[in-house]
């Protein structure tokens, strides 16, 4: 008798199939889960700038430009306007001290003068003539005073013969009285004629001092004035070099116009402009250095200039040894001023990558060289060679520093030979 064959469930072919099955699931899990999803990019290796990043002394300095001026320059200005009559000097001629320069003419200026001299002239005979007056009234009332002396004492006299007579009963009582008031008259007349010549003197004082004080301030105004046609005649303050003049014949310059420019060539400094974002940084003190006929020759901050002009402030430089022969008025040379002192720092070097990352990240080569994975970092300070790395790199690893202008929004770089 027959009897049924029973399959079983788990044959080889089912084990198989639920095997590659499962295998095909499981890769479809893993490729989700554990890919790379990381946007690539390849590259050319030989367009790329490599560079490690190292451990050394870093100084952070900046380069700045210095132009050589005079250590002293004294301004010529015009101190009284006019008209350039002659001009003494050329420009660039090398000047003594006070020599004659420019000759200004200011007809104004001489008009002024004659007036001030004609209201000094009346003054003066004003001074004159009350003195004059003084000294006529001073006759005239000793004259008075003379004639009233002579005519007290002689009032006096009768006054005296009056009485006797009056006691003798040879004249009467209205007699003797009437020669009395004459001569309390005169003697009152005296009295008060001294008193008027006293309070005349003491004005006649009064007034010519003042007159004399009046003439002297004229007299004064006067020197002034005339002074002033002296400062027509511009003369050098310093000897030195007539570095700028500014002048020809006929031409009219203002009061207070600058003319010209006087340099003592004997020592230099070099005034230099920088930018405005290191102005809080810039002290008096900082060094700086510069090559110049194959030497070097250090510089130290001596003065400041806080106006900012155009974005950019000016500091002056003295050498801190002897001034290099040669040097010109005018030259510009190139100079490095450290803003600090050297230290031992993560160093990474300067390249067209921060134009794209504002030093926020990088792109560091994996050990074989056959990749560059994109990592975030944090810079420091920095000088014209040199990054100082403060996080996201050691020293040893191998970084790209050139432009990312192309790789667009890359994650990783595949280098191609």
């Amino acid at each position: 008798m027959d009897r049924p064959i029973e399959k079983k469930f788990w044959t080889a072919k089912r084990i198989v199939g639920i095997t590659l099955v499962c295998l095909i699931i499981f890769a479809i899990f893993y490729m989700l889960l554990f890919r790379d999803s990381s946007s690539r990019l390849n590259v050319s290796a030989e367009r790329l700038t490599i560079s490690e990043v190292e451990r050394g002394a870093f100084q952070e300095w900046i380069p700045i430009n210095g132009i050589v001026v005079p250590v002293k320059s004294v301004y010529i200005d015009a101190i009284e306007g006019g008209r350039a009559e002659e001009v003494f000097a050329e420009e660039g001629s090398m000047v003594e001290s006070n020599q004659p320069i420019l000759k200004l003419s200011n007809t104004n200026l001489l008009l002024d003068i004659m007036y001030r001299e004609a209201e000094l002239y009346r003054q003066i005979n004003d001074l004159r003539n009350t003195r004059l007056a003084m000294e006529k009234h001073r006759l005239e009332l000793r004259s008075a005073l003379l004639d009233l002396d002579y005519q007290l004492s002689k009032g006096e006299r009768d006054l005296k013969r009056v009485k006797v007579l009056q006691k003798t009963k040879m004249i009467s009582d209205e007699e003797f009285k009437e020669a009395q008031d004459e001569y309390d008259y005169l003697f009152d007349r005296r009295e008060l004629t001294l008193e008027t010549h006293h309070q005349d003197s003491l004005f006649r004082q009064v007034q010519i001092a003042a007159l004399e004080a009046s003439v002297e301030r004229m007299q004064s105004n006067l020197e002034i004035v005339r002074g002033k046609l002296d400062n027509l005649l511009i003369r050098a303050p310093i000897a030195g070099q007539l570095t700028s003049l500014d002048a020809e014949v006929g031409q009219l310059k203002a009061p207070g116009m600058r003319i010209g420019q006087i340099d003592v060539l004997e020592s230099f400094i070099l005034r230099c402009g920088i930018d405005e974002h290191y102005i809080a940084r810039i002290t008096k003190g900082l060094i700086g250095e510069f090559n110049f006929a194959n030497n070097a020759y250090r510089l130290q901050v001596i003065k400041i200039y806080p106006e900012v002009q155009e974005g950019r402030f000016e500091v002056d430089m003295g050498f801190m040894d002897n001034e290099p022969e040669g040097i010109r008025r005018g030259q510009t040379f190139r100079i490095h001023l450290e803003l600090s002192a050297p230290v031992e720092v993560v160093m990474l070097p300067r390249g067209g990558f921060y134009q794209s990352t504002g030093g926020r990240w990088i792109f560091v080569l994996d050990e074989t060289g056959e990749y560059a994975l994109r990592r975030p970092i944090r810079l420091g300070r920095q000088n014209t060679q040199m990054y100082e790395v403060l996080d996201g790199l050691e020293p040893g690893e191998r970084v790209l520093t050139s432009s990312y202008e192309n790789f667009g929004d890359a994650d990783k770089l595949v280098l191609k030979k």
